[in-house]
């Protein structure tokens, strides 16, 4: 046997709840034999290597995980902000296709050949370059299958009035301004939520709808759609586009507690575990709102005084630039946090199944969604942008699993409705009923027979036939 066969070549799109994903496949890729090669931007790279401390890297070189390292650049520079969604995407294809296409051609000269790209599906694009190399593609989706239908509806959508195919406006809904659907059976969406209609400027928005439209056209170089979800989540979207692929939920497995996962962008705090062990079960509120969202100071001091409010233990990640407008986070003085831990990052999937963990006050992003259903535990949503707002309709109206927050007529969220909500979700005991229902549903997925395990193992076997 060659010391090349089954070598994938795995491409995120550069944001944390990308990476945690792909990485998360990964691995469960290389536990089944493959040679894996994770390819990150440069600067996440950096971030990625930073988070380690150097003991866990020598013993990662040590032990010789089959998961690689790589990096590309982004074609963005030092100085510039990779939040800005649009102006990361123009970098992204004005630079990264050629250095990919490098990247594979310098790992087969060293005879090392790449047997296999699995790209994000915001990296379509990458699929581009693999068919012009000669080889096999797959894609997965880290969001919901419903916001992967809708991409992969856009022609439909113009073709049937509901967006208007003029060049300058194509991208934006015509007429259309609130909810709308692409099928009966998904929830509805609503045009403030959609990236390409709410994300900057108009220019910025049709950047988003441009890019996103190449990705999609590229996506079909491939019988292979992956997705992270399972078919009970979204029987809607699956079924109009049965051709995607749940595999979900994408869990790490066995993983010693003492070690951080790879591919953070900030160092994990192991502190909060131990914290954790001494609090009483279901009691912590966790607070965690992943990689983008910034709170301006009136919002955090409320979101401060509404945990101290509650009177119960908390966990809360404040990011050190969890801040806007490069104003430095001032926690209020009235705010003690005797209650509580606060840390810059945490293992999520760790501490989500803690048995101390009580409910998960969250932005909604798709991997955290998919981690606190996994471990049953019911949701506080505060969603941020995009298709956070989508996930929260699905937590609180369609899995009934979670309460959302209501702001006041300044758009802020008091500490009052903080404590209230709180206090509602936890007393009432049918939204952790259902939680732990879905649960156990979302976990019979990925074991032995499951709907995910048939699917991921369809996909390995492809994967290992490729180099026969």
């Amino acid at each position: 046997m060659s010391s090349h066969r089954n070598h994938v070549l795995v491409l995120p799109f550069p944001a944390q709840g990308h990476v945690n994903c792909l990485m998360i496949l990964s691995n469960k890729l290389a536990q089944h034999g493959l040679r894996i090669t994770f390819v990150n931007s440069d600067f996440n790279h950096r971030r990625v290597v930073k988070a380690m401390n150097e003991e866990e890297e020598a013993e990662k070189k040590k032990r010789k995980l089959p998961v690689e390292l790589a990096s590309i650049s982004d074609g963005m520079g030092p100085e510039d902000d990779r939040n800005n969604v649009a102006k990361l995407m123009l970098a992204i294809l004005r630079t990264m296709p050629s250095e990919l296409e490098k990247l594979i051609e310098g790992i087969n000269g060293r005879g090392d050949r790449i047997t296999c790209v699995v790209a994000d599906v915001k990296m379509g694009w990458a699929l581009e370059v693999s068919h012009k190399l000669g080889i096999k593609a797959a894609v997965i989706c880290p969001t919901t299958a419903a916001v992967f239908a809708l991409e992969l509806h856009m022609p439909k959508l113009i073709q049937h009035g509901l967006m208007d195919s003029n060049e300058t406006i194509h991208f934006w809904i015509a007429n259309i301004k609130g909810e709308f659907e692409i099928s009966p059976d998904i929830p509805k969406m609503n045009t403030s939520d959609i990236a390409w209609c709410c994300i900057g400027d108009l220019d910025s928005q049709k950047t988003i709808y441009d890019y996103l439209a190449r990705t999609i056209k590229a996506s079909h170089l491939t019988d292979w759609w992956l997705c992270n979800t399972t078919f009970e989540l979204e029987p809607g979207a699956l079924s109009l586009y049965p051709k995607i692929l749940p595999i979900g939920p994408l869990m790490e497995s066995h993983e010693n507690l003492s070690t951080r996962s790879l591919g953070q962008f900030w160092e994990e705090d192991l502190s909060c575990l131990r914290w954790l062990d001494l609090q009483p079960s279901c009691s912590v509120i966790y607070v965690a709102f992943g990689s983008f969202t910034v709170f301006d100071p009136t919002q955090f001091k409320e979101l401060a005084l509404g945990l101290e409010l509650t009177q119960r233990p908390f966990l809360w990640v404040v990011r050190e630039d969890t801040h806007g407008g490069g104003t430095k986070i001032a926690y209020p003085d009235e705010f003690e946090g005797k209650k509580g831990k606060i840390v810059k990052w945490v293992p999520q999937k760790k501490v989500l199944s803690h048995p101390a963990i009580a409910c998960f006050v969250s932005h909604c992003g798709w991997n955290s969604t998919m981690e606190g259903l996994s471990n049953g535990v019911p949701f506080l949503c505060w969603p941020y942008f995009a298709d956070q707002f989508f996930d929260k309709n699905c937590i609180c109206n369609e899995w009934k699993v979670g309460l959302g927050f209501d702001s006041d007529e300044k758009g802020i969220i008091s500490r009052q409705e903080i404590k209230k909500k709180v206090d509602m979700l936890l007393e009432d005991e049918s939204i952790r009923a259902r939680s732990l229902k879905l649960k156990d549903i979302m976990m019979n997925n990925i074991k032995e027979g499951g709907t995910s395990m048939e699917n991921f193992r369809k996909f390995l076997e492809w994967v290992k036939l490729l180099d026969a």
